[in-house]
């Protein structure tokens, strides 16, 4: 699986989002929305970009592009602004629930995490956010039983699976070029 190069793209990027629902309405005027297939595909984003770069830059970007368009493959991208890592506390007491507080998390159920145990004798590793207690406070499941605690340290990565279907690259000076391009996200295995 290919990785798009470390270009970051100029300051001003739009964001959409497309979640995937599915609406019954009746006669009464009831309407009922339904949110469609897994939890975790249930809302792709759709993020349009602009890189203002050297003409080498946007050569190396139109390259890449061009070859995924010819492979028919995603590639892997993580947006501007997406992702974080944080510090906090965690707790488990005598079974596989790992209890992590942080101020003002935000993570959701199913989201992928990388977690750090700073202190204590928990063993780090890739997570899957288990469930969201509140703002502060989530669960994870960890491979074995024990009792610790001590400090975390959590990754949240932002970076995704995407397909690039239309582009355009424009020369306005001389060894300048910008490249405007539409990322929209898929899930793949």
């Amino acid at each position: 699986m290919a990785t798009f190069p470390s270009i970051t793209p100029t300051y001003g990027q739009q964001k959409r989002s497309a979640p995937n629902t599915r609406t019954v309405r009746f006669a009464d005027g009831y309407e009922h929305r339904i949110l469609f297939g897994l939890a975790a595909h249930q809302n792709p984003k759709i993020y349009n970009f602009t890189f203002n770069v050297s003409e080498t830059d946007a050569d190396t970007i139109e390259g890449f592009l061009d070859s995924r368009a010819n492979d028919s493959a995603s590639f892997t991208f993580t947006p501007p602004g997406e992702g974080f890592t944080k510090t906090g506390t965690y707790s488990q007491s005598g079974s596989t629930t790992v209890t992590i507080t942080i101020s003002s998390h935000g993570v959701a159920v199913g989201d992928e995490l990388t977690i750090d145990y700073t202190s204590g004798s928990a063993t780090d590793g890739t997570f899957l956010v288990a469930s969201v207690t509140d703002s502060n406070v989530f669960t994870v499941t960890a491979a074995a039983s024990a009792t610790n605690s001590g400090n975390v340290s959590i990754t949240l990565s932002g970076a995704g699976q995407y397909v690039c279907e239309n582009w355009s690259k424009s020369i306005p000076y001389n060894n300048r070029a910008t490249i405007q391009a539409t990322f929209r996200e898929v899930f793949e295995p």
